[in-house]
């Protein structure tokens, strides 16, 4: 499964636009964020990444978990979102 990093600076559309091509691809994808600003990020382009699929027929679903992401050689918890066809 494909890990998309995304911080608080990251555009939402296009994650959202990532995160379609990697589930067609490969069937799921897994997004990493740390701070709240990112966590927004990453649920925005969640949502936006349904619409796009919705039109196919395919419903995508969030699954979230903590995580343990090692930033400049530092444990960092941070939230994972891995997204999946229903």
């Amino acid at each position: 499964m494909e890990v998309l990093k995304v911080s608080s600076k990251s555009a939402p559309n296009s994650v959202a636009g990532a995160i379609a091509a990697v589930v067609k691809e490969s069937g799921a994808a897994e997004l990493q964020a740390v701070g709240a600003g990112a966590i927004n990020q990453a649920l925005k382009a969640v949502a936006v990444a349904r619409g796009y699929m919705a039109p196919s027929g395919i419903n995508l679903i969030c699954i979230p978990a903590f995580t343990t992401i090692a930033i400049d050689g530092e444990e960092k918890t941070g939230i994972k979102l891995i997204v999946e066809p229903r």
